[in-house]
């Protein structure tokens, strides 16, 4: 978690410079610009300071977004972003814009210049049979940006477009989107995009899978509960038949789907390292051996002794042995 301190300007309203709404923002990521303006708020209200989770939570970003913003205005100089400590707090400071210092890194896409070169001309109308529709020249000059700022070669983008319309997505701000992840992925060849490709459809097959045998439809999957499906797939990588039999064990608890119960039940399993169904088993066996030892060994004690003019109290050894061992936190 980050702190950032604020060097506050003291006004009781929030002032948006004309340089930063003319010149800055048309070219910055939508989220970018959201955590410009909502720091500055608190900047011009007098605030010390605000936490990263607060900002990330008040945006639905990332944490790691509020950060990637910041940089992204300190690089372009619109802010002064200065680390205060060793535990990743800052010091934000808003500068002055004026037409002096602004730095634009779109500049220089002239698109009748552009037009002249066969190779940018052709790949523009490859584009428009891609989409089916003709491009505006926002678009165009987007995608000659994307030459000069990402350093994607027209290949690239072309393979981003297909992506993207057999995805059924042709809206310009969704295409963006994705190659702006892509920058972030630091995917600049074919081969890196083909293999993102590949792993992301990998991944939604499995995910619609586990959905279909949850009942889910794929339209009702909230933001937390891809999260979690991400982390079964990706971080635990555990395959479709391990969450399968986690759901199973859900429902014969529940009687019902529940994400973050399934996400108790693999999340144990990934901490004790069982990988496979087999393991699933042997961990089963072991726990219902342990138990009846112990069941044995009360009910033998028990016997033995003088004291048996009262009722012994029955307790659910099996209860008791899945808390102890952390099997009943699933949820």
């Amino acid at each position: 978690m980050s702190t950032f301190m604020l060097k506050n300007l003291n006004l009781n309203f929030t002032p948006i410079s004309n340089v930063f709404i003319e010149k800055y923002m048309p070219y910055a990521r939508g989220e970018f610009v959201k955590v410009y303006l909502l720091m500055l708020k608190h900047t011009i209200y007098g605030e010390p300071g605000i936490s990263s989770p607060i900002l990330a939570s008040s945006l639905n970003l990332l944490e790691s977004d509020i950060m990637n913003a910041l940089n992204y205005w300190s690089d372009l100089g619109v802010i002064k972003l200065s680390s205060i400590d060793s535990m990743n707090n800052f010091s934000v400071e808003f500068l002055d814009l004026n037409e002096d210092n602004y730095v634009n890194n779109n500049k220089d896409v002239n698109l009748l210049d552009a037009l002249e070169n066969k190779g940018i001309n052709d790949m523009l109308k490859d584009i428009e049979k891609i989409l089916g529709r003709t491009l505006s020249t926002k678009e165009m000059e987007m995608y000659l940006g994307w030459q000069k700022e990402f350093s994607f070669p027209s290949e690239l983008i072309l393979l981003l477009v297909e992506y993207c319309a057999s995805k059924g997505k042709s809206d310009y701000r969704y295409i963006e989107k994705v190659a702006l992840t892509w920058h972030d992925m630091n995917i600049k060849t074919m081969s890196q995009a083909q293999n993102y490709i590949k792993q992301t459809e990998d991944k939604w097959v499995k995910i619609r899978k586990i959905l279909s045998y949850l009942g889910i439809k794929n339209t009702d999957l909230m933001k937390p509960q891809e999260e979690m499906l991400n982390k079964w797939i990706i971080t635990y990588n555990f395959g479709l038949e391990m969450i399968q039999k986690a759901c199973d064990i859900c429902a014969n608890r529940l009687n019902r789907a529940d994400f973050k119960y399934i996400d108790g039940i693999l999340t144990n399993w990934f901490n004790n390292n069982i990988k496979t169904l087999e393991d699933v088993a042997l961990k089963d066996k072991q726990f219902k051996v342990n138990n009846n030892y112990k069941k044995n060994n009360y009910n033998k004690n028990n016997s033995s002794n003088g004291f048996n003019n009262f009722e012994a109290r029955s307790y659910d050894y099996e209860a008791l042995e899945r808390k102890l061992l952390g099997w009943d936190n699933d949820d």
